[in-house]
């Protein structure tokens, strides 16, 4: 028998406040960009870097606390799957995408903010295993072709 896997973990900070939006059946899912960096000397030994940056899609409950409560600039912990997906964008042209299905994610913050009346200052942990038949029962509407969205520094 022959096994796969589909494991992805990633850390990094978020480049822009995660973006909540609903399936036309009500169904919360949220995206967010977020930038790993990778630095090494070259063999000049000079200091190099190259940063990635990642699509981020959860759903429902999970979905909702991200919104809440990671913001542009957080240091999270994700995981979760490696996805492709294709789509229509609104000018009828196929487009595809490569995002990340986040199943857990850790909010890496130290700082204390406020946030409805919560205060947290230590790891936030978000734990989204609920099981559902599928993710993609209801399909994205008004997706963002990753085209569209450039580089975004802190």
């Amino acid at each position: 028998m022959t096994r796969t896997l589909n494991k992805v973990l990633l850390v990094g900070n978020v480049g822009k406040d995660p973006e909540l939006k609903y399936t036309s059946g009500g169904i919360p899912v949220v995206t967010f960009r977020m930038a790993t960096t990778d630095v090494w000397r070259d063999k000049d030994n000079n200091l190099q870097e190259h940063t990635d940056w990642h699509t981020v899609t959860a759903w429902r409950g999970l979905a909702e606390v991200i919104q809440k409560i990671v913001k542009k600039g957080s240091k999270v912990f994700v995981e979760g799957k490696l996805q492709t997906r294709t789509f229509d964008d609104k000018t009828g042209q196929r487009k595809q995408v490569v995002e990340v299905l986040a199943d857990n994610i850790l909010l890496l913050e130290y700082k204390k903010f406020s946030r409805d009346e919560h205060e947290f200052g230590e790891d936030l942990h978000l734990n989204g295993h609920k099981k559902y038949d599928s993710p993609f029962e209801d399909p994205i509407t008004d997706t963002e072709s990753l085209s569209k969205i450039g580089d975004i520094s802190f």
